[in-house]
């Protein structure tokens, strides 16, 4: 699989274009990019035209400029969507790639036909609170110089990003992704290298923190309420061994989404069930799109 690239004018934007036909379009998560949905193209691009997208400061697009939300990265997404002609989609998000696909189906309902949220950041954003003695206090950082001292959740891991920590960062994936079974050596030493190309962590780091789609209070403040805005049908999957999303932030978007959601237990699955159950993935997410 061979990257192209596209610019949307702020930005060049890298990306995996496999397959023919109605198009998939596969939104990465955190410390990830394009690459790692190798295991789910290669199972439906005989289906589907399989589009991975490397989102700003990921994989092998440019970091011009920085951002503060998510909703900035689904206009990227939604620009490169429209730079390649594509007036609708499928679309898949994984993680992170969860909370920027929950900004495209809100704010571009008219484009997304589907939406497959593979263990997706919840509405309410990802918690990232100010520390004492290495315990959270549950008061928002004011801003993302003061996060980026976080001394567990982000300055650890900008040390890892600064060195290209491979064995480090094979670690951190290895207690907190692969929970239940392991990549293969050719595809932990490809993906790896694609996760230590980031160079956006506090940035998104911020995004995720502030993120509420939500019309309640969380610490950052109040939600914009545009969940409120999705109207496409949304397949929810719930891992029983996920460490990184855990259960209530699937459940918050899923009560959230009301009868246009359907959620997928997975058992004796962790974070990435492209590589605890990746046949189950793909029968899954060709199941919910042609049905």
């Amino acid at each position: 699989m061979e990257k192209k690239r596209i610019s949307i004018g702020h930005e060049e934007i890298a990306y995996l274009d496999v397959g023919a036909g109605e198009v998939v379009l596969m939104v990465h998560g955190n410390m990830s990019s394009s690459i790692h949905y190798e295991p789910l193209i290669t199972r439906i691009s005989d289906k589907f035209r399989c589009i991975a997208v490397d989102l700003r400061g990921f994989g092998d697009s440019t970091y011009n400029n920085r951002f503060d939300t998510l909703e900035e990265l689904a206009d990227d997404v939604n620009a490169f969507t429209e730079a390649l002609g594509i007036d609708s989609y499928y679309l898949v998000g994984w993680s992170n790639g969860g909370g920027v696909s929950l900004k495209l189906c809100a704010k571009y309902p008219q484009k997304v036909k589907k939406f497959f949220d593979i263990e997706g950041a919840g509405l309410k954003g990802y918690p990232l609170y100010q520390k004492e003695n290495y315990k959270s206090t549950g008061k928002p950082y004011a801003c993302k110089e003061d996060m980026a001292k976080d001394p567990m959740q982000v300055a650890p891991i900008l040390n890892i990003f600064e060195k290209g920590d491979f064995a480090m960062m094979t670690s951190i994936w290895d207690a907190t992704i692969y929970t239940v079974n392991k990549p293969t050596k050719e595809q932990n030493e490809l993906w790896m290298k694609e996760t230590l190309k980031q160079r956006n962590l506090v940035d998104l780091d911020w995004a995720l923190a502030t993120l509420n789609m939500s019309d309640e209070y969380t610490p950052y403040g109040l939600g914009d309420g545009t969940i409120k805005n999705i109207v496409c049908p949304v397949a929810l999957t719930m891992a029983e061994k996920d460490v990184v999303v855990p259960d209530y932030m699937v459940m918050d978007n899923y009560n959230a989404l009301g009868d246009k959601a359907i959620l997928l237990p997975y058992p004796n699955c962790g974070h990435s069930p492209m590589v605890d159950c990746p046949d189950k993935l793909a029968e899954d997410v060709v199941s919910f799109f042609k049905s």
